[in-house]
């Protein structure tokens, strides 16, 4: 499956790291497979003055059973719980990898307003409901980026 990574570097040998805390699903490494959610993604480095990568990646995982991956179908009672306790800096689980819908523009509007308890737990769900996921992937294991995700290019925008 091919995956992309936007940043304002070149990123070859991915990495855990340099995440950046207090993401929707904690620490890791962040990819999608929309090439457009990435390039306009890209484009606020560019905003800010640094150069803009869409770095390009094939994911394979031959087996399931060796790995722990979470996945989130829709955005839910368990998602929001799951994003609300990442954004608040508690990596939640031991999981290899989380694949699950990001919290883009639309979304993060009602997660904040249920963050500062603006509205219920059931508005917020009602809210999101009407929104299609966005899928992201974040990779949150050293092994899973070494073993399963090989860097194929970048492409400077």
């Amino acid at each position: 499956m091919k995956l992309y990574h936007s940043s304002y570097v070149i990123v070859e040998k991915p990495d855990t790291t340099h995440s950046r805390k207090f993401l929707d699903f904690g620490s890791g490494f962040y990819l999608t497979t929309l090439y457009d959610q990435a390039f306009r993604y890209a484009q606020r480095f560019k905003r800010r003055g640094k150069s803009a990568w869409l770095n390009t990646y094939e994911l394979k995982v031959d087996d399931d059973s060796k790995w722990n991956i979470k996945k989130f179908e829709s955005y839910n009672v368990e998602w929001l719980d799951f994003v609300a306790q990442c954004r608040d800096g508690n990596d939640v689980g031991d999981y290899d990898m989380i694949i699950g819908g990001i919290a883009n523009d639309r979304v993060i509007i009602t997660l904040d307003r249920y963050f500062m308890g603006e509205i219920s737990q059931e508005e917020a769900l009602g809210l999101l409901q009407f929104e299609k996921p966005n899928i992201q992937y974040c990779i949150r294991s050293e092994r899973m980026l070494k073993e399963c995700l090989t860097f194929i290019e970048s492409q400077e925008l």
